[in-house]
Protein backbone atom coordinates (compact mmCIF):
# COMPACT_ATOMS: atom_id res chain seq x y z
CA UNK A 1 0.00 0.00 0.00
CA UNK A 2 1.40 3.53 -0.48
CA UNK A 3 0.15 6.67 1.54
CA UNK A 4 -3.24 8.50 0.57
CA UNK A 5 -1.33 11.90 -0.37
CA UNK A 6 -3.15 15.43 -1.64
CA UNK A 7 -3.64 16.30 -5.49
CA UNK A 8 -0.49 16.78 -7.80
CA UNK A 9 0.32 20.04 -9.23
CA UNK A 10 0.78 20.35 -12.91
CA UNK A 11 4.67 21.15 -14.49
CA UNK A 12 6.06 21.65 -16.76
CA UNK A 13 8.28 18.98 -18.44
CA UNK A 14 11.13 18.90 -20.47
CA UNK A 15 9.28 18.05 -23.65
CA UNK A 16 7.05 20.55 -23.23
CA UNK A 17 4.23 18.66 -21.61
CA UNK A 18 2.89 18.04 -18.50
CA UNK A 19 3.63 16.04 -15.85
CA UNK A 20 2.13 16.40 -12.33
CA UNK A 21 4.60 16.71 -9.50
CA UNK A 22 4.86 13.75 -6.35
CA UNK A 23 2.29 14.13 -4.29
CA UNK A 24 2.89 16.29 -1.38
CA UNK A 25 2.70 14.00 1.76
CA UNK A 26 0.39 13.21 4.90
CA UNK A 27 -1.28 16.01 6.60
CA UNK A 28 0.47 17.16 9.82
CA UNK A 29 -2.33 15.71 12.02
CA UNK A 30 -1.41 12.04 10.77
CA UNK A 31 2.40 12.99 10.11
CA UNK A 32 2.53 13.17 13.78
CA UNK A 33 1.29 9.61 15.21
CA UNK A 34 3.19 8.16 12.21
CA UNK A 35 6.25 9.61 13.49
CA UNK A 36 5.52 8.22 16.46
CA UNK A 37 5.12 5.01 15.68
CA UNK A 38 8.86 5.30 13.35
CA UNK A 39 10.31 6.14 16.65
CA UNK A 40 8.94 3.49 18.01
CA UNK A 41 9.48 0.59 15.85
CA UNK A 42 13.45 1.69 15.37
CA UNK A 43 13.65 1.13 19.65
CA UNK A 44 12.17 -2.05 18.42
CA UNK A 45 14.58 -3.29 15.49
CA UNK A 46 17.50 -2.42 17.79
CA UNK A 47 18.75 -4.91 20.78
CA UNK A 48 17.94 -6.10 23.25
CA UNK A 49 14.47 -6.61 20.77
CA UNK A 50 16.60 -6.44 17.85
CA UNK A 51 13.72 -6.93 15.29
CA UNK A 52 15.73 -5.52 12.69
CA UNK A 53 13.19 -5.76 9.58
CA UNK A 54 11.37 -3.09 11.43
CA UNK A 55 13.98 -0.95 10.67
CA UNK A 56 12.19 -0.72 7.33
CA UNK A 57 9.05 0.32 8.33
CA UNK A 58 10.67 2.61 10.55
CA UNK A 59 12.86 4.65 8.11
CA UNK A 60 10.44 4.51 5.51
CA UNK A 61 7.53 6.19 7.66
CA UNK A 62 9.90 8.88 8.88
CA UNK A 63 10.37 10.39 5.58
CA UNK A 64 6.49 9.84 4.62
CA UNK A 65 6.02 12.30 7.03
CA UNK A 66 8.75 14.54 6.25
CA UNK A 67 6.94 14.85 2.58
CA UNK A 68 5.68 18.48 2.08
CA UNK A 69 6.23 19.87 5.34
CA UNK A 70 6.96 23.38 6.16
CA UNK A 71 9.80 24.04 8.61
CA UNK A 72 7.76 23.93 11.50
CA UNK A 73 6.63 20.86 10.76
CA UNK A 74 9.58 18.92 10.06
CA UNK A 75 11.11 19.92 13.74
CA UNK A 76 7.98 19.07 14.82
CA UNK A 77 7.70 15.74 12.92
CA UNK A 78 11.40 15.21 13.71
CA UNK A 79 11.03 15.58 17.26
CA UNK A 80 8.24 13.11 17.48
CA UNK A 81 9.97 10.42 15.81
CA UNK A 82 13.60 11.60 17.76
CA UNK A 83 12.22 12.06 20.88
CA UNK A 84 10.25 8.46 21.20
CA UNK A 85 13.24 6.67 19.96
CA UNK A 86 16.36 8.78 22.09
CA UNK A 87 13.98 8.58 24.98
CA UNK A 88 13.51 5.25 25.31
CA UNK A 89 16.96 3.56 23.71
CA UNK A 90 18.99 5.15 25.62
CA UNK A 91 17.20 5.17 28.75
CA UNK A 92 19.77 3.13 30.52
CA UNK A 93 21.79 6.30 30.78
CA UNK A 94 19.88 7.68 33.65
CA UNK A 95 20.96 4.36 35.53
CA UNK A 96 24.45 6.17 36.40
CA UNK A 97 24.18 9.76 37.12
CA UNK A 98 19.79 9.73 37.50
CA UNK A 99 17.25 11.46 34.98
CA UNK A 100 19.01 14.76 34.16
CA UNK A 101 21.77 13.52 31.85
CA UNK A 102 19.84 10.92 30.21
CA UNK A 103 17.09 14.09 29.44
CA UNK A 104 20.18 15.73 28.46
CA UNK A 105 21.38 13.21 26.17
CA UNK A 106 18.36 12.33 24.48
CA UNK A 107 16.76 16.12 24.45
CA UNK A 108 20.34 16.69 22.33
CA UNK A 109 20.26 13.73 20.18
CA UNK A 110 16.13 14.39 19.34
CA UNK A 111 17.40 18.35 18.58
CA UNK A 112 19.65 17.53 15.95
CA UNK A 113 17.69 14.52 14.68
CA UNK A 114 15.25 17.23 14.13
CA UNK A 115 17.31 20.04 12.32
CA UNK A 116 18.34 17.01 10.07
CA UNK A 117 14.72 16.41 9.36
CA UNK A 118 14.17 19.99 8.25
CA UNK A 119 16.96 19.63 5.64
CA UNK A 120 15.35 16.05 4.14
CA UNK A 121 11.71 18.21 3.76
CA UNK A 122 14.13 20.91 2.13
CA UNK A 123 14.91 18.23 -0.26
CA UNK A 124 11.74 17.02 -0.89
CA UNK A 125 10.57 20.74 -1.83
CA UNK A 126 13.36 21.60 -3.98
CA UNK A 127 13.02 18.16 -5.53
CA UNK A 128 8.74 18.40 -6.22
CA UNK A 129 8.94 20.21 -9.78
CA UNK A 130 11.10 17.48 -10.96
CA UNK A 131 8.87 14.82 -13.12
CA UNK A 132 7.28 12.25 -10.81
CA UNK A 133 8.00 9.21 -13.02
CA UNK A 134 11.70 10.06 -14.20
CA UNK A 135 15.18 8.95 -12.77
CA UNK A 136 15.63 12.71 -10.92
CA UNK A 137 12.51 11.70 -8.49
CA UNK A 138 13.10 7.72 -8.43
CA UNK A 139 17.22 7.84 -8.29
CA UNK A 140 18.43 10.98 -7.17
CA UNK A 141 16.20 12.11 -4.89
CA UNK A 142 16.52 8.64 -2.83
CA UNK A 143 20.44 9.53 -3.07
CA UNK A 144 19.95 12.63 -1.57
CA UNK A 145 17.45 11.66 1.18
CA UNK A 146 19.63 8.72 2.22
CA UNK A 147 22.53 11.25 2.39
CA UNK A 148 21.11 13.51 4.23
CA UNK A 149 20.00 10.97 6.70
CA UNK A 150 23.35 9.35 7.06
CA UNK A 151 25.31 12.46 7.56
CA UNK A 152 22.92 13.43 10.11
CA UNK A 153 24.35 9.56 11.99
CA UNK A 154 27.91 11.09 10.90
CA UNK A 155 27.31 14.36 12.54
CA UNK A 156 25.98 12.81 15.72
CA UNK A 157 28.67 11.04 16.09
CA UNK A 158 31.22 13.70 16.28
CA UNK A 159 29.42 16.64 17.72
CA UNK A 160 29.49 17.75 20.49
CA UNK A 161 32.36 16.61 22.89
CA UNK A 162 33.64 13.75 19.90
CA UNK A 163 29.90 13.11 19.42
CA UNK A 164 27.47 10.23 20.77
CA UNK A 165 27.72 7.71 17.40
CA UNK A 166 25.76 5.06 19.25
CA UNK A 167 22.11 4.85 16.90
CA UNK A 168 22.56 4.25 14.36
CA UNK A 169 20.57 2.71 11.19
CA UNK A 170 23.27 0.82 9.91
CA UNK A 171 23.79 -0.89 13.54
CA UNK A 172 20.48 -2.16 13.40
CA UNK A 173 20.94 -4.53 10.79
CA UNK A 174 23.28 -6.89 12.56
CA UNK A 175 21.51 -9.87 13.28
CA UNK A 176 19.96 -9.89 9.75
CA UNK A 177 21.09 -10.67 6.07
CA UNK A 178 22.05 -7.09 5.03
CA UNK A 179 24.92 -6.52 7.42
CA UNK A 180 27.57 -8.07 5.18
CA UNK A 181 27.31 -5.18 3.15
CA UNK A 182 29.31 -3.46 5.68
CA UNK A 183 32.68 -4.66 4.96
CA UNK A 184 32.50 -3.07 1.82
CA UNK A 185 31.25 0.28 3.12
CA UNK A 186 31.05 0.74 7.33
CA UNK A 187 28.66 1.34 9.12
CA UNK A 188 27.79 4.77 7.90
CA UNK A 189 27.75 3.27 4.35
CA UNK A 190 25.62 0.60 5.44
CA UNK A 191 23.06 3.07 6.81
CA UNK A 192 23.49 5.25 3.03
CA UNK A 193 22.75 2.44 0.89
CA UNK A 194 19.23 1.03 3.64
CA UNK A 195 18.14 4.46 3.80
CA UNK A 196 18.62 4.61 -0.17
CA UNK A 197 16.50 1.96 -0.23
CA UNK A 198 13.57 2.97 2.16
CA UNK A 199 13.58 6.40 0.16
CA UNK A 200 13.31 4.32 -3.09
CA UNK A 201 10.30 2.65 -1.93
CA UNK A 202 8.59 6.49 -1.09
CA UNK A 203 9.47 7.51 -4.24
CA UNK A 204 7.77 4.77 -5.69
CA UNK A 205 4.72 5.21 -3.75
CA UNK A 206 3.93 8.64 -4.83
CA UNK A 207 4.83 8.12 -8.29
CA UNK A 208 1.96 5.39 -8.15
CA UNK A 209 3.38 2.22 -6.38
CA UNK A 210 1.55 -0.86 -7.96
CA UNK A 211 0.46 1.13 -10.98
CA UNK A 212 3.85 2.02 -11.92
CA UNK A 213 5.88 -1.32 -11.17
CA UNK A 214 9.27 -0.16 -12.92
CA UNK A 215 9.02 2.88 -10.58
CA UNK A 216 10.37 0.21 -7.96
CA UNK A 217 13.09 -0.92 -9.74
CA UNK A 218 15.75 1.73 -7.90
CA UNK A 219 14.78 0.02 -4.50
CA UNK A 220 14.66 -3.17 -5.42
CA UNK A 221 17.82 -2.82 -6.89
CA UNK A 222 19.63 -1.92 -3.48
CA UNK A 223 17.68 -4.36 -1.68
CA UNK A 224 18.86 -7.18 -4.04
CA UNK A 225 22.69 -5.78 -3.99
CA UNK A 226 22.09 -5.65 0.06
CA UNK A 227 20.95 -9.15 -0.20
CA UNK A 228 23.72 -10.68 -2.58
CA UNK A 229 26.95 -9.14 -1.59
CA UNK A 230 29.36 -10.97 0.34
CA UNK A 231 31.49 -10.27 3.11
CA UNK A 232 34.67 -9.53 1.65
CA UNK A 233 36.95 -12.02 2.38
CA UNK A 234 40.17 -11.74 4.81
CA UNK A 235 42.87 -14.14 5.22
CA UNK A 236 42.94 -17.27 7.46
CA UNK A 237 46.55 -16.56 9.46
CA UNK A 238 46.26 -19.34 12.11
CA UNK A 239 44.94 -19.05 15.28
CA UNK A 240 45.49 -17.72 18.78
CA UNK A 241 44.63 -19.45 22.41
CA UNK A 242 43.32 -16.09 24.08
CA UNK A 243 42.06 -16.74 27.95
CA UNK A 244 39.20 -14.26 28.85
CA UNK A 245 38.03 -13.72 32.14
CA UNK A 246 34.98 -12.03 33.82
CA UNK A 247 35.61 -11.62 37.28
CA UNK A 248 32.14 -9.96 38.43
CA UNK A 249 33.49 -7.93 40.81
CA UNK A 250 32.09 -4.36 42.19
CA UNK A 251 33.24 -2.08 39.07
CA UNK A 252 30.55 0.04 39.11
CA UNK A 253 31.37 3.18 39.66
CA UNK A 254 28.57 3.51 43.17
CA UNK A 255 29.47 -0.18 44.16
CA UNK A 256 30.52 -0.55 47.65
CA UNK A 257 33.83 -1.82 47.85
CA UNK A 258 37.40 -2.13 48.98
CA UNK A 259 40.62 -1.05 47.65
CA UNK A 260 41.89 -4.06 45.51
CA UNK A 261 38.01 -5.93 45.88
CA UNK A 262 37.79 -5.66 41.60
CA UNK A 263 41.46 -6.94 41.38
CA UNK A 264 40.73 -9.91 43.58
CA UNK A 265 37.36 -10.75 41.62
CA UNK A 266 39.38 -10.78 38.65
CA UNK A 267 42.05 -12.89 40.30
CA UNK A 268 39.83 -15.79 41.72
CA UNK A 269 37.98 -16.15 38.12
CA UNK A 270 41.23 -16.60 36.57
CA UNK A 271 42.68 -19.16 39.35
CA UNK A 272 40.94 -22.30 36.87
CA UNK A 273 42.75 -20.98 34.00
CA UNK A 274 46.13 -20.75 35.61
CA UNK A 275 48.44 -23.43 34.52
CA UNK A 276 46.48 -24.12 30.75
CA UNK A 277 48.16 -23.66 27.54
CA UNK A 278 47.34 -20.16 26.09
CA UNK A 279 48.85 -17.38 23.70
CA UNK A 280 47.44 -14.46 25.69
CA UNK A 281 45.09 -13.25 29.21
CA UNK A 282 42.41 -10.98 28.84
CA UNK A 283 40.31 -9.02 31.58
CA UNK A 284 37.87 -6.26 31.10
CA UNK A 285 38.01 -2.42 31.40
CA UNK A 286 38.64 -1.26 35.51
CA UNK A 287 39.74 -5.11 35.54
CA UNK A 288 42.58 -3.33 37.82
CA UNK A 289 41.17 -0.56 40.52
CA UNK A 290 44.87 0.61 41.61
CA UNK A 291 47.46 1.85 39.32
CA UNK A 292 49.80 -1.26 38.88
CA UNK A 293 52.60 1.67 37.84
CA UNK A 294 52.21 2.97 41.20
CA UNK A 295 51.24 0.34 43.33
CA UNK A 296 54.03 -2.54 43.97
CA UNK A 297 51.62 -4.59 45.61
CA UNK A 298 49.22 -4.49 42.93
CA UNK A 299 52.28 -4.87 40.33
CA UNK A 300 53.58 -7.83 42.60
CA UNK A 301 49.86 -9.51 41.83
CA UNK A 302 49.96 -9.04 37.95
CA UNK A 303 53.64 -10.31 37.96
CA UNK A 304 52.39 -13.06 39.72
CA UNK A 305 49.32 -14.07 37.45
CA UNK A 306 51.25 -14.03 34.03
CA UNK A 307 53.92 -16.27 35.95
CA UNK A 308 51.54 -18.41 36.69
CA UNK A 309 49.84 -18.46 33.36
CA UNK A 310 53.09 -18.35 31.42
CA UNK A 311 50.85 -15.61 29.18
CA UNK A 312 50.79 -12.18 28.73
CA UNK A 313 47.77 -10.49 30.66
CA UNK A 314 46.00 -7.96 28.60
CA UNK A 315 44.61 -5.66 31.70
CA UNK A 316 42.89 -2.50 32.25
CA UNK A 317 43.66 0.23 35.17
CA UNK A 318 43.24 4.20 35.60
CA UNK A 319 47.19 5.14 35.35
CA UNK A 320 48.59 8.51 36.09
CA UNK A 321 51.71 10.34 34.36
CA UNK A 322 52.45 13.31 35.70
CA UNK A 323 49.15 15.51 36.08
CA UNK A 324 47.14 13.29 33.21
CA UNK A 325 45.49 10.29 34.13
CA UNK A 326 44.50 7.64 31.47
CA UNK A 327 42.28 4.77 30.75
CA UNK A 328 44.93 2.65 29.92
CA UNK A 329 45.29 -1.33 28.61
CA UNK A 330 48.16 -2.42 29.63
CA UNK A 331 49.64 -5.49 28.05
CA UNK A 332 51.43 -7.03 31.19
CA UNK A 333 54.75 -9.00 31.04
CA UNK A 334 57.47 -10.76 33.36
CA UNK A 335 59.56 -7.97 31.92
CA UNK A 336 58.96 -4.34 32.32
CA UNK A 337 60.71 -3.48 29.27
CA UNK A 338 57.83 -5.32 27.16
CA UNK A 339 54.75 -4.14 28.17
CA UNK A 340 52.78 -2.45 25.91
CA UNK A 341 50.29 0.45 26.31
CA UNK A 342 47.00 1.88 24.90
CA UNK A 343 45.25 4.84 26.52
CA UNK A 344 41.54 5.07 25.74
CA UNK A 345 41.12 7.77 23.14
CA UNK A 346 37.74 9.12 23.42
CA UNK A 347 36.69 9.27 27.14
CA UNK A 348 32.80 9.76 28.00
CA UNK A 349 31.88 13.48 28.41
CA UNK A 350 30.25 13.45 31.77
CA UNK A 351 30.85 9.76 32.35
CA UNK A 352 35.26 9.76 32.11
CA UNK A 353 35.54 13.99 32.07
CA UNK A 354 33.42 16.68 32.49
CA UNK A 355 34.34 19.04 29.68
CA UNK A 356 33.70 23.01 30.35
CA UNK A 357 33.72 21.58 34.20
CA UNK A 358 33.47 25.24 35.28
CA UNK A 359 30.22 26.56 33.22
CA UNK A 360 28.29 22.76 33.69
CA UNK A 361 29.46 23.56 37.68
CA UNK A 362 27.40 26.43 37.63
CA UNK A 363 24.34 24.91 36.39
CA UNK A 364 24.67 21.47 38.25
CA UNK A 365 27.11 21.37 40.81
CA UNK A 366 26.32 18.36 42.94
CA UNK A 367 25.74 16.04 39.94
CA UNK A 368 29.16 17.22 38.27
CA UNK A 369 30.72 17.22 41.97
CA UNK A 370 29.73 13.68 41.93
CA UNK A 371 32.33 13.05 38.76
CA UNK A 372 35.61 12.93 40.05
CA UNK A 373 37.55 11.34 37.06
CA UNK A 374 39.40 13.65 34.38
CA UNK A 375 40.75 11.21 32.07
CA UNK A 376 42.74 12.55 29.26
CA UNK A 377 42.44 11.33 25.39
CA UNK A 378 45.34 8.74 24.63
CA UNK A 379 46.67 8.80 21.47
CA UNK A 380 48.72 5.62 21.34
CA UNK A 381 47.99 3.57 18.67
CA UNK A 382 45.24 1.22 19.68
CA UNK A 383 46.97 -2.04 18.93
CA UNK A 384 49.52 -4.31 21.09
CA UNK A 385 51.20 -7.19 19.60
CA UNK A 386 51.37 -11.00 20.85
CA UNK A 387 54.41 -12.84 19.87
CA UNK A 388 53.88 -11.18 16.44
CA UNK A 389 50.10 -10.77 16.27
CA UNK A 390 49.12 -7.78 16.29
CA UNK A 391 46.09 -7.29 18.69
CA UNK A 392 43.33 -4.23 17.99
CA UNK A 393 41.79 -2.45 20.92
CA UNK A 394 38.92 -0.88 21.56
CA UNK A 395 38.03 0.36 25.25
CA UNK A 396 34.22 0.14 25.98
CA UNK A 397 32.73 3.40 24.24
CA UNK A 398 35.68 3.59 22.38
CA UNK A 399 34.08 0.55 20.35
CA UNK A 400 31.61 3.06 18.57
CA UNK A 401 34.03 5.04 17.08
CA UNK A 402 34.96 4.42 13.47
CA UNK A 403 38.07 5.74 13.22
CA UNK A 404 39.85 3.77 16.51
CA UNK A 405 38.66 0.48 14.65
CA UNK A 406 40.04 1.07 11.39
CA UNK A 407 42.94 2.25 13.14
CA UNK A 408 43.82 -1.19 14.66
CA UNK A 409 43.04 -3.04 11.03
CA UNK A 410 45.28 -0.73 9.54
CA UNK A 411 48.47 -0.65 12.39
CA UNK A 412 47.83 -4.35 12.02
CA UNK A 413 45.25 -5.80 14.09
CA UNK A 414 44.61 -10.00 12.98
CA UNK A 415 41.86 -10.16 15.71
CA UNK A 416 40.52 -7.56 18.35
CA UNK A 417 39.81 -7.64 21.87
CA UNK A 418 37.40 -4.88 23.54
CA UNK A 419 37.46 -4.47 27.08
CA UNK A 420 34.11 -2.82 28.65
CA UNK A 421 32.69 -1.96 32.38
CA UNK A 422 28.96 -2.53 32.01
CA UNK A 423 28.68 -2.38 35.78
CA UNK A 424 27.26 1.24 35.80
CA UNK A 425 24.29 -0.30 33.57
CA UNK A 426 23.50 -3.67 35.54
CA UNK A 427 19.54 -4.57 34.30
CA UNK A 428 19.40 -2.73 31.35
CA UNK A 429 19.56 -3.12 27.30
CA UNK A 430 23.00 -0.83 27.60
CA UNK A 431 25.05 -4.32 26.88
CA UNK A 432 23.40 -6.01 24.83
CA UNK A 433 22.81 -2.63 22.06
CA UNK A 434 27.19 -2.62 22.95
CA UNK A 435 27.62 -6.09 21.64
CA UNK A 436 26.02 -5.47 18.71
CA UNK A 437 28.69 -2.93 17.84
CA UNK A 438 31.13 -5.33 18.77
CA UNK A 439 29.52 -7.88 16.21
CA UNK A 440 29.46 -5.62 13.34
CA UNK A 441 33.23 -4.77 14.13
CA UNK A 442 33.75 -8.50 13.26
CA UNK A 443 31.75 -8.28 9.78
CA UNK A 444 32.90 -4.82 9.15
CA UNK A 445 36.68 -5.96 9.51
CA UNK A 446 36.81 -9.79 8.68
CA UNK A 447 38.36 -10.08 12.62
CA UNK A 448 37.38 -12.08 15.57
CA UNK A 449 36.71 -10.41 18.24
CA UNK A 450 37.05 -11.36 22.32
CA UNK A 451 34.48 -9.28 24.22
CA UNK A 452 35.14 -9.28 27.56
CA UNK A 453 33.36 -7.23 30.33
CA UNK A 454 33.34 -6.65 34.40
CA UNK A 455 29.92 -8.14 34.75
CA UNK A 456 28.55 -8.98 31.73
CA UNK A 457 28.13 -10.28 29.11
CA UNK A 458 31.51 -11.09 27.65
CA UNK A 459 31.50 -13.03 24.16
CA UNK A 460 33.93 -14.11 21.73
CA UNK A 461 32.50 -13.18 18.59
CA UNK A 462 33.48 -15.16 15.04
CA UNK A 463 35.19 -12.74 11.87
CA UNK A 464 31.38 -13.70 10.68
CA UNK A 465 29.67 -11.87 13.43
CA UNK A 466 28.30 -14.98 15.07
CA UNK A 467 29.23 -15.66 18.74
CA UNK A 468 31.69 -18.87 19.83
CA UNK A 469 31.45 -18.46 23.15
CA UNK A 470 29.92 -16.29 25.82
CA UNK A 471 29.37 -15.73 29.78
CA UNK A 472 25.76 -14.59 30.98
CA UNK A 473 25.55 -11.26 33.14
CA UNK A 474 26.36 -11.06 36.10
CA UNK A 475 28.69 -14.39 36.38
CA UNK A 476 31.89 -14.75 37.48
CA UNK A 477 33.31 -17.84 34.37
CA UNK A 478 36.85 -17.89 32.71
CA UNK A 479 37.00 -19.79 29.22
CA UNK A 480 40.00 -20.45 26.89
CA UNK A 481 39.28 -19.92 23.40
CA UNK A 482 41.02 -20.53 20.17
CA UNK A 483 40.68 -17.30 18.16
CA UNK A 484 40.81 -17.54 14.38
CA UNK A 485 43.17 -14.99 13.02
CA UNK A 486 42.78 -12.83 9.90
CA UNK A 487 44.88 -10.82 7.82
CA UNK A 488 44.02 -8.44 5.04
CA UNK A 489 42.10 -5.19 4.87
CA UNK A 490 38.49 -4.47 4.05
CA UNK A 491 37.30 -1.80 1.73
CA UNK A 492 35.41 -1.17 5.01
CA UNK A 493 38.72 -0.21 6.78
CA UNK A 494 39.94 1.49 3.83
CA UNK A 495 37.48 3.49 2.46
CA UNK A 496 35.37 4.24 5.61
CA UNK A 497 37.03 7.69 6.18
CA UNK A 498 36.22 8.88 2.68
CA UNK A 499 32.79 7.64 2.61
CA UNK A 500 32.36 9.32 6.10
CA UNK A 501 33.41 12.46 5.17
CA UNK A 502 32.01 12.14 1.31
CA UNK A 503 28.18 11.41 2.18
CA UNK A 504 27.55 14.25 3.93
CA UNK A 505 29.84 16.25 1.74
CA UNK A 506 28.00 15.64 -1.26
CA UNK A 507 24.37 15.69 0.50
CA UNK A 508 25.05 19.14 1.74
CA UNK A 509 26.69 20.48 -1.27
CA UNK A 510 23.63 18.34 -3.45
CA UNK A 511 20.92 20.44 -1.18
CA UNK A 512 22.86 23.98 -1.28
CA UNK A 513 22.55 23.62 -5.21
CA UNK A 514 18.95 22.88 -5.32
CA UNK A 515 18.08 25.45 -2.80
CA UNK A 516 19.80 28.26 -4.97
CA UNK A 517 18.25 26.93 -8.36
CA UNK A 518 14.79 26.56 -6.20
CA UNK A 519 15.47 30.60 -5.42
CA UNK A 520 16.24 31.63 -8.94
CA UNK A 521 13.12 29.79 -10.25
CA UNK A 522 11.16 32.06 -7.91
CA UNK A 523 12.58 35.28 -8.31
CA UNK A 524 12.12 34.54 -12.06
CA UNK A 525 8.71 33.72 -12.02
CA UNK A 526 7.66 36.58 -9.97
Amino acid sequence: MHPTLTPAAAVATPDGGASSSPPSGLPLWAAVPAAVVGGLTLGLASPPVGWWPLALLSVTLALITLVGRSIGGALLVGAAFGGVFFFTHLIWVREFLGPLPWIALAGLETILFSIGAVLITLAYRWTARFPHRGAAQLVAVPLLVAGLWAGREVVLGSWPYSGFPWARIGMTLVDGPLSEAASWTGVTGLSFLFVTMCAGVVQWARAGGPRFLRGGVPALAVLVLLLLVPQFPTSPAGTLDVGWVQGNGPAAYFDTRERGDVLAAQAEATAPLLGQPMDLLAWPEGGVDSDPLADPATAATLDRIVRQADAPLLMNAATARGSDVFNSSLLWTPEPDERQRHDKINPVPFGEYVPDRWLYEMIVPDLVGLIQREYTPGTLPPLVTVDDVGVGLAICFDVIYDQVIWDGARAGAQLYVFQTNNADFRGTAENLQQLAFARMRAIETGRAVVNVSTTGTSQVIAPDGATIASIPIDTAAAAITTVPLRTGLTPATILGPWISALIPLGAIGALTALGILHRIRNRSSV
